[in-house]
């Protein structure tokens, strides 16, 4: 996996990025609470998961293999950023009914977002294909080697509990769990920045 270098993703990629997004959460427990018809949860989740990353591309980073089977998607919290244009207006187009679901989610995470500089892992995707070889660790490691120069923090939420334990293997430590009102989990997550001995004061 060390031969597959990331690259910035560009706007010719966006189709693709919020495909493999949408293919790989729309499984996720809090997905089939957040639509729980399954024959419009792919669609649903696709139209809100496009806000985000026409967003991103925008105002964030995000980040692709060479081949385009993972991204990682992440927001700065290390300076002010506008909020989505016409977001309650785009929202309410992609989730239709489902939009208070989509509400709930929102008050969660920014009840339990926290408030020091840093950067927001919003998405970390893998086609099913390539899952299992590390391809999520690689795209990991390569924003966490800019936080850690930068001396910045990084936050998440985890889903599931395999991929809690993925970022515990990465630095990252759990805090309580939150729940949506059916009881599907997440898991805020914070990474402090690496800083080298030699760096660190006296």
């Amino acid at each position: 996996m060390r031969h597959l270098s990331i690259v910035r993703a560009d706007h010719g990629d966006v189709d693709a990025i919020i495909d493999l997004i949408t293919d790989s959460f729309q499984h996720l427990a809090v997905s089939v609470w957040l639509v729980p018809r399954r024959h419009e949860r792919w669609a649903v989740l696709h139209g809100q998961i496009r806000i985000y990353i026409e967003y991103a591309m925008r105002y964030g980073h995000v980040h692709v293999t060479a081949d385009r089977h993972g991204v990682a998607v992440w927001l700065p919290h290390d300076r002010r950023l506008p909020p989505p244009a016409d977001y309650d207006e785009r929202l309410v187009k992609a989730c239709g009914h489902w939009v208070d679901r989509f509400r709930t989610v929102d008050r969660l995470f920014a009840a339990h977002h926290p408030r020091r500089a840093h950067h927001h892992l919003a998405y970390l995707a893998v086609h099913p294909s390539r899952r299992g070889e590390g391809m999520g660790s690689l795209l990991l490691r390569h924003h966490h080697a800019r936080l850690d120069a930068a001396g910045i923090g990084s936050y998440l939420e985890a889903s599931s509990s395999p991929s809690r334990d993925l970022y515990s293997r990465h630095g990252y430590r759990a805090g309580e769990m939150f729940a949506v009102p059916d009881g599907a989990p997440f898991w805020p997550m914070w990474r402090e920045p690496y800083i080298p001995a030699e760096r660190q004061g006296p």
